[in-house]
């Protein structure tokens, strides 16, 4: 099968009757035991973007995990048009590999309308951004369709591995800037890392396999340039972990805000 070589031509996913499409893997499938969760997302994401009408825009989506994603297959998705009401449009959208589905999500898309800004950081910090720029931050390691900076770094200290919490994120290769894009682009770095992963609790993994993940989009920014992505910790307990975090643009406006559980079994 062909294997796409930047994240724009992972989002051109093929039209194959109404509501139904399908998504080729990135290269970098090639190099991992199964697909990388955000790429599935992102497509998800897509495929249910091309049936709203136009003007509405992805301002939230929540998604499970079922299955591994096979390297080998291409991902069949699957939508349906749950409703479109006078400014909302509500979908769902299921990826489909060898006939079981691995991933299900649902989406929501509304019509802009003007009203008061609030974000709680700048209002309570009046600066959102306390970072070390990226162009003095080394490269940490090959990410394959994203470069990423690390601000905390991922090491591995007496066995235990740590995983970068907070980091500095662009596309190596431009994607397309409609809305719609540029929403597919933000879910697909979210799922990069763990909110855990600086944590060292006796007998608590750091990161673990993605059970759901949840995003909310606020303001259109350049997805092409580079953007900061937090993330926190916020529960764990019966060998699950929620942890939360945002994405900003190098200005401070805050792009998106996210949410995912993991397993975090034993170490």
């Amino acid at each position: 099968m062909n294997f796409a070589t930047d994240l724009g031509a992972a989002l051109e996913i093929e039209e194959l009757d109404r509501d139904l499409y399908r998504a080729v893997n990135t290269v970098d499938a090639q190099n991992r035991p199964r697909l990388y969760g955000g790429q599935v997302a992102a497509q998800a994401l897509k495929a249910a973007g091309l049936t709203v009408p136009e003007g509405r825009h992805a301002h939230s989506m929540h998604g499970y995990f079922l299955r591994p994603g096979l390297v080998d297959r291409p991902v069949i998705l699957k939508v349906d048009q749950d409703r479109d009401g006078g400014s909302f449009s509500a979908r769902r959208a299921v990826a489909v590999q060898d006939g079981e589905v691995i991933f299900n999500m649902l989406a929501s898309f509304h019509l802009d309308k003007p009203g008061p800004d609030y974000d709680a950081e700048l209002a309570s910090t009046g600066q959102p951004l306390e970072a070390p720029a990226p162009e003095v931050i080394a490269k940490h390691r090959d990410h394959g369709m994203l470069d990423i900076r690390e601000i905390t770094e991922s090491r591995e200290v007496a066995g235990k591995q740590f995983h970068t919490d907070r980091m500095w994120i662009r596309v190596v290769h431009p994607v397309p800037q409609d809305r719609l894009s540029s929403a597919c682009a933000l879910t697909y770095l979210s799922d990069m890392s763990s909110g855990f992963g600086q944590l060292d609790v006796p007998g608590l993994a750091t990161a673990g396999p993605s059970i759901d993940h949840a995003m909310w989009f606020h303001h259109p920014v350049d997805t092409n340039g580079w953007l900061l992505m937090e993330l926190w910790p916020w529960k764990a307990a019966g060998q699950r972990g929620v942890y939360l975090g945002s994405v900003r643009d190098r200005n401070g406006v805050l792009a998106a805000t996210l949410s995912q559980e993991a397993m975090l079994r034993a170490d």
